[in-house]
């Protein structure tokens, strides 16, 4: 019996480094048409990963009878520039690299190595962001981003946006932070272009409105919550160290690769130099190139791990608090359906509310909606238990930051009328980066009744309200800190050298 389990042991066991080895096999094949510009999770381009989408998913064709009448958006601002903090991490890599290189070249063994394997960009290299003194703010990309956007909103649902503009019609909403506000704007300028008598783009004016900071709970919800911001801050230390083994696999590739003596702050650093370089400045070719494809699949799944943590599945908390929100969603179409019941004339009820936020806003609209989730997960989130954490490549997952929330990343509502369907007048799609998404709480279909939309999607998330979640004692705060928490498995085994 002993000999049969060892057998059947060892038989999981190649069969786990076959599937490694495939997988890395599979990369290094496609190393020519991989395109690191799709995996940079949350620093992705939207443009870039937009159009990403699961194939196997067949959307719901809508009914020739059933037409939009009013629609939520709620988008991330679009590509913006390292702030100021990150700036100056990498002008202390930019000092870090040439001690490195200072190093290498005292010792002699090292001089072929150094000319021959030392990329010659690394040489006297500088931030691009160096002398900058202000960051975080929207880049020329990320205006285009939502300006064109709005354009292809308007162009999908003439009926929504053929009314006069006015402020109570199609409200703007946005986040005091200047990058949401500027996305605000462009978005704006993109779908009422044309409709006004400003300038050579017949542009108009158009009123975007924002909340304080101190008191957004409607778009800055992480921000007004308390209980979240001390439970973020208790499991950062958690997630870097989840992050560990495969920064320090990386390095040890990096060190052997190069002959450099490189640190994990420093492939850390380097990692997001790339980013910033693949997604800001369309250059592929410098730090980017340090790493194997392999290793960039790897070093995204860190990042997605944060995110999912931090942002999304990983605690209840941190959806339950986007609370606020949902119920605006939610009201707003019931608005909607009284108007459209009670026959207001055109022009005296809302037909779209447009908001423009932040990573932080998305994700946990995401995770209300039930969206990225797979079999029994929807229930778990539901009964506030907490989901496995996403698998490392080489296995398949759903959650991958670079399409739940990359620049410009959006979710938008559409609240449909079908007069004809006997079961239901109105149902609700839901549009992900503006491609229809299945909801696992209405059967994994993109187009659903409003009534089931509302009992079992957004009706479960509304047992307790915002202050209930957010400022509870600090006692009971600590208590749910305790509350175990899924773990990966995270093997320190190198393929990377």
């Amino acid at each position: 019996m002993a000999v049969i389990r060892w057998r059947e042991g060892l038989m999981m066991v190649v069969a786990s480094i076959l599937l490694v080895f495939s997988f890395f096999e599979l990369l290094d094949a496609a190393h020519e048409a991989f395109d690191v510009r799709q995996h940079l999770s949350t620093v992705s381009r939207y443009g870039a990963v937009k159009d990403i989408v699961d194939d196997s998913f067949v959307h719901s064709n809508i009914p020739g009878d059933c037409n939009p009448i009013h629609l939520n958006l709620v988008a991330r601002h679009g590509t913006r520039s390292p702030t100021k903090k990150r700036m100056r991490e990498l002008d202390n890599l930019a000092a870090r690299i040439q001690v490195l290189l200072s190093e290498a070249k005292r010792i002699p063994e090292q001089h072929d190595l150094i000319s021959q394997n030392i990329p010659a960009w690394l040489w006297g290299w500088e931030s691009p962001w160096k002398g900058k003194i202000k960051g975080g703010q929207l880049i020329s990309l990320g205006e285009d981003e939502l300006y064109r956007l709005g354009i292809r909103v308007r162009e999908r649902f003439p009926d929504i946006f053929s009314e006069e503009y006015h402020p109570d019609v199609f409200t703007v909403r946005t986040t005091q932070v200047p990058r949401a506000s500027a996305s605000a704007v462009a978005f704006g300028m993109g779908l009422f272009s044309g409709r006004g008598s400003l300038g050579e783009g017949r542009h108009r004016a158009f009123a975007v409105t924002s909340e304080s900071r101190a008191s957004d709970t409607m778009l800055r919800f992480y921000d007004c919550c308390q209980s979240y911001k001390q439970f973020r801050k208790s499991q950062e230390p958690a997630v870097d160290k989840l992050k560990e083994p495969i920064l320090d696999d990386i390095t040890s590739a990096l060190a052997i690769r190069y002959g450099l003596n490189f640190t994990r702050q420093d492939t850390a650093s380097l990692w997001f130099l790339c980013k910033q370089e693949a997604s800001l400045l369309d250059i592929t070719d410098q730090a980017c190139e340090l790493f194997h494809p392999l290793e960039i699949a790897l070093l995204e799944w860190t990042d997605d791990l944060e995110v999912f943590v931090l942002k999304g599945y990983g605690k209840s908390l941190n959806y339950r608090m986007g609370v606020p929100l949902i119920e605006d969603i939610l009201q707003s179409m019931e608005q909607a359906i009284t108007a459209k019941e009670e026959e207001h004339v055109p022009g005296s009820y809302e037909k779209a509310r447009l908001r423009f936020a932040h990573a932080e806003t998305v994700v946990p609209l995401s995770c209300l909606l039930g969206l990225f989730l797979e079999g029994s997960e929807l229930e778990k989130i539901q009964r506030e238990e907490p989901l496995q954490l996403p698998p490392k490549p080489p296995q398949r997952r759903n959650w991958r930051g670079s399409t739940v929330a990359p620049f410009g990343g959006n979710n938008m509502l559409v609240l449909y009328s079908c007069p004809a369907n006997n079961s239901s007048k109105y149902f609700v799609q839901v549009l992900h980066n503006e491609h229809p998404i299945p909801m696992p709480g209405c059967d994994n279909s993109d187009f659903c009744p409003f009534e089931v939309f509302k009992e079992r999607i957004v009706k479960p998330h509304l047992k307790e309200d915002f202050n209930t979640v957010c400022n509870v004692d600090l006692g009971q705060v600590e208590e749910k800190l305790k509350e175990p928490e899924n773990k990966p498995v995270v093997t320190t085994t190198s393929f990377l050298v």
